[in-house]
């Protein structure tokens, strides 16, 4: 990261070096040009810098001065550095305009770069996080190219969304798992969603432990701002590793565990190849496999056929709702949230918003 800061911005040709030497030692361009069998001009664009030393000018030149061939080309590699460097800087300087556009200081207050005002030193950690050579290149990885299918609307940042994609990464790749069991993550689903009744620190140490298991990775990390996403979902290693990425946004526990149970439906209904963003505006040919993904959370957290019996009563009082969940094992808000969204109940009802608890990120 801003290595620049420890590389001489002063490019020196190897042909300085040589001019020097043949004037200390009295030696003609002329004379190094027949004692080589070159032309003279190729030694006098040496000297000058417009032609580099190659592998075999350098063994050349041990021959003909006596200077390690490793010496004239450490001086050519080091002055191409430089001059690299300095091209790499200039690009730096004419992006560090863009920074502003990544949410650079949530990556600080999670370590994931350093705290600087500079703005090519911001670029250059950018770029260090993302993997990448230019910050204009992101679009063009696979694996934040979700971020950029996401329409551009209310406020919402591609590039703030391919962010905490890239933090979400780096945070599952340092998670250990055993390799992907999709049928050991069948069998665990109900235990799963008997834990979300605990509180949700001890439910997520728990459910973390069973995915482990299951060969997933499951990602807590803080939503960024202009993401509005709640959750995704992605592989790693070669697919062996499934990662589970929630935020969250929205505080309702409700929005939560449909968010989770929707991001397993994805990883039990759908292509390894994808990486799915919940609750964002998605392609449209990535709508049929988010409406799937929808039907699996409803489904596994209310049973179809209970749930049409119990609206069918029309009795949507907060003890009957409490009842109702406690049949299901489920937590009361994830019937208040259901209601609310099949418009059976309205957002304004005091008593049943009640029941609708939030999560705060600690």
């Amino acid at each position: 990261m801003m290595t620049n800061t420890y590389i001489s911005d002063l490019a020196i040709h190897a042909g300085e070096f040589l001019e020097e030497t043949l004037e200390e030692i009295g030696m003609t361009q002329a004379e190094l040009a027949n004692r080589l069998g070159r032309p003279i001009q190729a030694i006098n664009e040496i000297i000058k810098g417009k032609k580099s030393i190659t592998s075999t000018t350098s063994l050349e030149l041990e021959d003909v001065l006596g200077i390690p061939s490793h010496i004239w080309i450490g001086l050519e590699t080091e002055y191409q550095i430089v001059i690299a460097r300095q091209e790499e800087l200039k690009q730096m300087e004419e992006e560090s305009k863009f920074v502003k556009i990544f949410p650079y200081i949530d990556l600080v207050k999670l370590g994931f770069v350093k705290a600087t005002n500079i703005a090519v030193e911001k670029v250059d950690e950018l770029k260090s996080f993302f993997g990448v050579a230019k910050l204009a290149q992101i679009p063009q990885v696979k694996a934040y190219q979700a971020a950029f299918r996401v329409a551009n609307v209310d406020n919402i940042s591609n590039e703030a969304i391919a962010t905490w994609i890239q933090a979400v990464r780096l945070k599952a790749k340092d998670i250990q798992t055993d390799k992907f069991d999709k049928k050991k993550l069948k069998d665990n689903l109900p235990q799963i969603k008997s834990l979300m009744n605990l509180g949700i620190k001890e439910a997520l140490k728990e459910i973390q432990k069973i995915l482990n298991s299951c060969g997933i990775a499951l990602v807590m990390l803080p939503h960024f701002k202009n993401t509005k996403v709640h959750g995704a979902t992605f592989w790693l290693d070669n697919e062996k590793k499934a990662v589970i990425a929630m935020t969250l946004r929205g505080s309702y526990s409700d929005i939560f565990w449909f968010s989770f149970f929707h991001e397993i439906g994805h990883i039990l209904l759908h292509p390894k190849r994808e990486v799915f963003l919940e609750n964002s505006c998605v392609d449209e040919k990535l709508k049929k496999q988010e409406d799937e993904a929808d039907k699996f959370a409803s489904e596994t957290l209310i049973n179809e056929k209970e749930y049409n019996k119990f609206i069918s009563k029309k009795d949507f009082s907060k003890d009957s709702v409490v009842n109702f969940a406690k049949k299901l094992e489920i937590k009361s808000s994830i019937i208040v949230g259901r209601l609310m969204h099949d418009n059976i109940v309205k957002f304004s009802d005091y008593n049943l918003l009640s029941l609708r608890d939030k999560y705060i990120w600690e």
